[in-house]
């Protein structure tokens, strides 16, 4: 009774809160991940007119030096909590600002240790966490309100709302240290990078783990504590490690060293239910499985646990016993459709393949029909594959997942066939091609098809709203006892060990040898899926080659993204994600690109929108990706917003400047301007000199 009636005093404060700023108190927008705001406005009538309005720095530029800035990923996503926005940096500051004007609040520092740190994912911080006290006096109590934040060094952090000062009943001086349970390769390959999820007085972290070092690995363990304290509550292992488990028949013998099939990408949660959705990747190491034959559930899974509990509800698995890495990357978004003329809610997975798996939200049974199809067979010794994979049948794919060596792409016909000759020499039997040590093509390559950034879905219109990779990988594995010859032999490829395996892994990007992608264009997709009748609405290029390309040409060509898109009711689609450096806006009916917003830095992060004080802001980490950095990196956070009566209108220079192209042109007219000059130049001394004669 008490336990109800303090929850529901909660739920009052909690919707109270959510109206007063009818904003974005989430990292994925909601508890479920719709990435929708209701805030409409800005529409495809006026977007034209938006303009940055304020930008805040971290400072980082400033402090940091170049060559721990490259191991930096800038993904944040803020969110906007009572009267303030809140932030993370990649080092895990935590910092609140006006939502209005963007000044600083507020700031703590948890000091990240960055010399001989070498996080395996780079410093990056997706997100942060907000909970709130059910006692009536919670705004005048000392971390009655909470921000919940987690670091790169396995730390979980509370701080008061108001002041950013620790709580100090939380753990230790308001932390608690999350111990991996094994003995770390070096510092930094066990982290944490998503935002903590907050059911009742319950935070939930995941963690992010270094990828193809060993077998015996840290294990994928979610962790529960209780908010108030600090003090653990449960922890779930993907991997059975009980052998009465019914999912430990599934990993045959032998596993019980391997780790990982951990939840580094963002969780969901449904409050009323009492639910926590998580997506699990793959187990270690990534492309050999001979020591964990069978399916290996609960790894490559969607996974419903009791939030209070940690007890399992129900899992899928998306794919049986994987070796491509094809980990669930994106936060489980929590939809409701119409099924057969009655609402149904359902949980939404996107993956890197480019499916959409559509799960019954109490059952995880299929809505959509899901086939096991057979897949391509024959591997190195030891490996024991799957005969069949899951494949939705009901919503279209997003990404393509096969290529012939006659579709290879190339501006001239020797880089087409450089490209031709690769795919041919290859094994490339279309998706789930097993790795071999011919070399084998993956496709999409392991970023997705769609990744972390997760999908934006209308609940009005019942439309996914999905951002796509399209490039291809080539994995090729060697006996493990070339690792020492063949790390050296190739200092700048990828060349891991998985120290334990028979077999240990190069992968590389297949590229021409000008450096564009062997597969033709688009490399970045926009899509719109209406889900109910199982149909793509429209696909949309999405980014240009202005960074990658000289003179700052800006081909239509689409770039991969790494971020996700927000839609709103006011009928757009906001996405940053691309290796270009804009903010970009497109119509939500019709897929036409309506609107860019130059940025300092690439925005690899997804965007959020919010309402404060009768104006709506559009706000996106502009901070680029120390793996991707074609166009530089940067510290700062960029708030648009309607050009008001005080701010100055966007002017037609700056239209035409300050979109993909404009720069194009700058540097073709300063090449002409420049040929006349000296031209112009060389004739006149030529007359000169003839007149002497």
């Amino acid at each position: 009774m008490v336990r109800a009636f303090a929850f529901g005093v909660l739920s009052l404060t909690l919707t109270a809160i959510a109206a007063a700023n009818d904003g974005w108190g989430y990292y994925g927008g909601d508890q479920g991940g719709m990435r929708f705001s209701a805030a409409a406005e800005i529409t495809p009538a006026n977007v034209d007119d938006l303009i940055p309005v304020w930008t805040y720095s971290t400072g980082d530029l400033a402090k940091r030096d170049a060559k721990t800035l490259r191991r930096t990923k800038f993904e944040a996503t803020p969110i906007l909590v009572e009267d303030k926005v809140l932030l993370c940096t990649s080092f895990n500051e935590v910092i609140a600002l006006d939502p209005g004007t963007g000044k600083e609040l507020w700031r703590f520092d948890p000091k990240i240790p960055t010399d001989k740190f070498y996080p395996a994912n780079k410093f990056n911080c997706r997100g942060v966490a907000a909970w709130f006290s059910a006692e009536p006096n919670w705004r005048t109590v000392v971390c009655s309100a909470r921000v919940l934040a987690a670091t790169n060094d396995a730390r979980l952090l509370a701080l008061d709302l108001a002041t950013g000062k620790p709580c100090a009943d939380f753990g230790t001086s308001g932390e608690v240290k999350i111990d991996a349970g094994i003995e770390l390769e070096w510092p930094g390959e066990f982290q944490i990078t998503s935002a903590p999820v907050v059911v009742g007085d319950v935070v939930i972290v995941g963690s992010a783990i270094s990828d193809n070092a060993r077998v015996k690995a840290p294990h994928g363990t979610v962790r529960a504590f209780d908010v108030r304290t600090g003090a653990p509550k449960w922890s779930w292992d993907p991997v059975p490690r009980d052998p009465k488990d019914p999912a430990a028949a599934t990993w045959g013998e032998g596993y019980k060293d391997v780790g990982h099939a951990n939840v580094w990408a963002p969780m969901s949660v449904d409050e009323k239910r009492g639910l926590v959705f998580m997506p699990t990747s793959s187990a270690s190491p990534d492309f050999f499985g001979g020591l964990r034959p069978g399916d290996n559930k609960h790894a490559n899974s969607v996974v419903a646990l009791k939030a209070d509990t940690g007890e399992l509800v129900w899992a899928f698995q998306t794919v049986h016993h994987d070796v491509w890495d094809y980990d669930n990357p994106a936060q489980p978004t929590l939809a409701t459709i119409d099924v057969d003329g009655k609402a149904r809610d359902v949980v939404i997975q996107p993956t890197k393949q480019g499916f959409l798996f559509v799960l019954d939200r109490d059952t995880g049974e299929p809505v959509f029909p899901v086939e096991e199809r057979p897949v391509p067979q024959g591997s190195v010794a030891g490996e024991v594959l799957s005969p069949t994979q899951p494949y939705p049948t009901h919503v279209p794919v997003l990404a393509p997942q096969k290529i012939s060596a006659d579709e290879a792409y190339g501006f001239t016909p020797w880089d087409r066939e450089a490209c031709r000759k690769l795919i041919a020499e290859t094994r490339n039997e279309g998706l789930y091609t097993p790795p071999s040590e011919q070399g084998t093509l993956m496709f999409p390559f392991t970023g997705g098809g769609m990744n972390w950034g997760g999908i934006a879905f209308d609940p009005a219109k019942q439309i996914v709203y999905a951002n796509t990779s399209r490039m291809m990988h080539r994995i090729t594995l060697f006996p493990a006892a070339k690792f020492d010859e063949l790390d050296e032999k190739y200092p700048d490829r990828e060349v891991s060990p998985q120290v334990g395996a028979a077999f240990g892994m190069i992968r590389d990007m297949v590229m021409s040898p000008i450096g564009l992608p062997c597969n033709p264009p688009p490399w970045g997709v926009l899509a719109a899926v209406d889900l109910k009748a199982g149909k793509i609405v429209w696909e949309s290029t999405l980014g240009t080659t202005e960074e990658l390309a000289p003179l700052n040409i800006a081909l239509a060509t689409g770039s991969p993204s790494l971020g996700g898109p927000l839609v709103t009711a006011g009928g757009l689609v906001f996405i940053g994600a691309t290796m270009d450096k804009y903010l970009r806006a497109f119509d939500a009916a019709s897929g036409a690109e309506l609107w860019q917003g130059r940025l300092p830095a690439p925005g690899i992060a997804t965007p959020m929108t919010y309402e404060w004080k009768g104006r709506q802001f559009v706000m996106i980490a502009a901070g680029g990706h120390g793996d991707v950095d074609v166009a530089g990196l940067g510290d700062s956070f960029v708030a648009f917003a309607l050009a008001g009566p005080n701010d100055p209108k966007p002017t037609w220079w700056s239209r035409k400047v300050d979109r993909p192209g404009g720069r194009m042109w700058i540097n073709f007219g300063l090449i002409f301007a420049g040929t006349l000059v000296v031209v112009g130049g060389l004739w006149w001394l030529i007359k000169r000199l003839w007149r002497r004669r």
